[in-house]
């Protein structure tokens, strides 16, 4: 099949290989990069003996040059990603993809995007531009740490994500720059879309690394099918449904982009923390255009998702209602969860992972069979405040983890203004 090219949501734009949009990551009418088709999954996918070969397979249908393709992977995709049972929980998994670098489930889409580029720079330079509520910014950071050619430029809210976050995040690195911006995620994220859409001419290229980059989204797109190898290897054939912490909505775009390629799911579950707006447009509301609220589950405190400009282009709205049910849970309730959890089953769960556990347990109560996967998409050692007051179980630290804590650090803070980042671009 020949591989697709890509379009604007916003029907603005003329279509791009891949590479383009990559290296563009918004398109120029400010639309998000979707495929002109979905390609089917290659034939023998699920035969995959390994997870650089199925990534390799998997990402090759979307790519035009797939030539080293699975060293690419390999070398990006170095952690195990397990599919992990949990005791006493009949047929509810959890994928663990908090193995990488940075602990976060965005090390996978972070690091594969990060040699993507590197290998269609063509010696290019470009910055990164990157808005992060967490997760996103220290896998960016980390992913892109030594890149030839390529500058990283973070935005995150200041004081609004953990400490060992923050930690992750302003670790010195030579060709990266954390900018604390006084404000919200939602702020953050504004300005990152004002700079692509000003485009200055003599600025030099801007690229992102948010799940606005179609980049971003196709590798991750990769876990969804290994999680479903590793159910057949574990003699469950039923398609699974699947739990997705949300945020920005890039990880359950991921997914569906998966299951168009023939991927067989049951559903999705979109499980939120206070910021709902997602779960109200499921059940008929308008498109969640707030601003976000704090959580426990910080990386998700999103209040209008970029993704869902994809998704409804993708789906429409039927569709999309139809395929995806929402869930919103509380910070009382991510904190029951993460107690509720850990006695009756032993398992120790960060508190976005938490958010999806307790959608999984309440879909159960509706009646939802088959085998459940929720998506783990964070280490508890990067919440230990929020984890030990849970469950009285203070998370052991990786030691990379651990090492952050005598590293220099580098960060300067900014007013929320498109004037203020430009003195950094």
């Amino acid at each position: 099949m020949i591989a697709p090219l890509y379009v604007s949501t916003r029907g603005g734009a003329e279509p791009v290989p891949f590479h383009e949009a990559l290296l563009r990551g918004l398109a120029p009418d400010g639309g998000l990069y979707v495929p002109t088709h979905v390609p089917a999954l290659p034939d023998g996918w699920a035969g995959a003996e390994s997870l650089e070969a199925l990534g390799a397979a998997a990402l090759g249908a979307w790519l035009p040059d797939a030539d080293g393709l699975e060293a690419l992977v390999a070398d990006a995709l170095s952690f195990p990603i397990p599919l992990v049972g949990l005791d006493g929980w009949d047929g509810v998994y959890v994928l663990e993809l908090v193995h990488g670098p940075t602990l976060s489930f965005k090390d996978v889409g972070a690091r594969t995007m990060a040699r993507l580029m590197a290998r269609g720079l063509g010696g290019e330079p470009v910055t990164i531009l990157a808005a992060t509520s967490g997760d996103t910014g220290s896998a960016v950071a980390s992913g892109f740490a030594g890149v030839a050619g390529v500058r990283v430029v973070l935005l995150y809210p200041k004081g609004q994500v953990s400490a060992v976050q923050e930690r992750q995040l302003v670790v010195e690195r030579e060709n990266v720059r954390a900018l604390a911006v006084e404000g919200t995620f939602d702020d953050c994220q504004r300005l990152v879309k004002r700079a692509f859409a000003e485009a200055r001419p003599g600025a030099g290229r801007l690229s992102s690394a948010n799940s606005i980059n179609v980049g971003r989204l196709l590798p991750q797109s990769v876990y969804y099918l290994w999680a479903a190898l590793q159910l057949r290897a574990a003699g469950l054939e039923a398609p699974p449904t699947v739990v997705v912490p949300s945020g920005n909505l890039g990880n359950l775009t991921a997914g569906t982009l998966a299951m168009r390629g023939g991927l067989e799911v049951a559903g999705f579950v979109a499980a939120h923390n206070a910021n709902d707006g997602f779960p109200r447009f499921l059940d008929g509301g308008e498109p969640p255009a707030g601003d976000s609220v704090r959580t426990l589950s910080n990386a998700m405190d999103v209040g209008a998702p970029s993704n869902l400009e994809r998704l409804r282009h993708l789906f429409g709205d039927d569709a999309l209602r139809a395929l995806v049910t929402g869930e919103a849970v509380t910070d009382a309730e991510t904190t029951a969860s993460m107690r509720r959890v850990h006695e009756e089953t032993g398992y120790l769960a960060d508190p976005h992972t938490a958010v999806g556990l307790e959608a999984a347990r309440r879909a159960r109560g509706r009646g939802l069979e088959g085998p459940v996967v929720v998506l783990s998409t964070a280490h508890p050692a990067k919440f230990p405040e929020a984890v030990e007051a849970a469950t009285g179980v203070a998370p052991e630290p990786p030691e990379r983890l651990a090492a952050l804590g005598d590293a220099p650090t580098r960060v300067e803070t900014i007013a929320p203004t498109l004037e203020a980042l430009r003195a950094h671009l």
